[in-house]
């Protein structure tokens, strides 16, 4: 549940037009004030300092300032100002998803900046920073696969854990059929009203106990919807590699297996992307932002208050003193 304090509000607001009296009122006590004669008087001012101002003098004014506030508060209340406290009840049906991510020294290609990996982290990162009402795990998965960090709603904990991932943290190769299958051993026992595998891979399976197709099964038995992304440019991309020299790089065929990947989307109701640089990876990650929307009941609930009493009281008070300063300090003599 969830409450906030609304603006003031008025039940009658056209009496606030009222306030524009104030203006004339104000432009005749100048007037007068010009005019005005000394009550007594006299028949020399000598001996009597020219810049010689009393207390009195400065506290005349302050009163009838004390009766125009007070006026103006009076009209204020009249208008009848309202606080709204307001309160909602907020219902979610949150999405389990796993995010499947190639670890492999290929993702280490610099077709996109800094390396296909580093940028599948970042945008990762962004996207689970918009899922708040959705647990999030993570797989990675090379030449084998493991668990990262199992679904959570700490996205704190997560975003930390995908920051730490490296190549070759694992053996290396591209196990797809594995990690989609520890992907599904993730969801399988979920209740969530949606469970959702992303799997990122550049490259093609040639390791793994699993093919991609039999995991794919599985993902199909569970109701596990995949959507599954290629990385990489068309035709050539820059990989560092090793020489006497030093790491420099050298331009190696972009290889994905997108028929697998198609195919393991399409058998599982989710979709096949192809990314090929930041940007359009990017895209994709919005894109499946889009297609899994969590649902989301809102009930609004609101309470008015009368506030009228606290400008009431200030108005009293204020006429009081004048009525006091009037009869006291500054009593006039007629």
């Amino acid at each position: 549940m969830k409450l906030a304090m609304n603006n003031i509000t008025f039940a009658n607001p056209n009496l606030l037009y009222l306030l524009l009296l104030i203006v004339p009122v104000v432009i005749w006590y100048v007037l007068k004030y010009k005019k005005t004669h000394a009550s007594i008087q006299v028949s020399t001012i000598k001996g009597i300092g020219k810049d010689h101002i009393t207390y009195k003098h400065i506290l005349r004014h302050v009163v009838f300032a004390f009766r125009v506030i007070a006026l103006s508060l009076i009209i204020v209340a009249i208008a009848r100002p309202q606080s709204t406290l307001s309160w909602k009840n907020q219902e979610s049906e949150g999405i389990d998803i796993v995010i499947a991510l190639d670890v492999s020294s290929s993702m280490l290609a610099r077709d996109f900046e800094p390396d296909r990996l580093e940028a599948a982290k970042d945008l990762a990162i962004q996207f689970i920073s918009g899922r708040r009402n959705d647990r999030l795990g993570l797989v990675v998965f090379s030449g084998e696969s493991f668990t990262q960090c199992p679904l959570t709603t700490d996205h704190s904990v997560l975003i930390n854990l995908f920051r730490d991932i490296k190549s070759g943290m694992i053996e290396d190769g591209t196990a797809i059929g594995m990690g989609l299958a520890t992907a599904v051993t993730r969801l399988k026992d979920s209740n969530a009203k949606s469970k959702v595998i992303i799997l990122l891979t550049d490259g093609v399976n040639n390791q793994g106990a699993i093919a991609p197709k039999t995991a794919a099964e599985l993902a199909q038995t569970f109701g596990i919807r995949v959507y599954t992304i290629g990385v990489g440019t068309e035709g050539m991309a820059p990989y560092p590699m090793q020489t006497p020299f030093g790491i420099q790089l050298r331009n190696m065929p972009v290889e994905i297996d997108e028929e697998t990947l198609t195919d393991i989307a399409q058998s599982t109701g989710g979709e096949y992307f192809r990314a090929t640089n930041n940007e359009k990876l990017r895209q994709i990650y919005e894109q499946i932002d889009q297609l899994e929307k969590s649902k989301i009941e809102v009930k609004k609930f609101s309470q008015k208050n009368e506030e009228f009493l606290i400008f009431v009281l200030t108005a009293a008070l204020l006429l009081l003193s004048e009525i006091i300063l009037r009869n006291t300090l500054l009593r006039q003599i007629p």
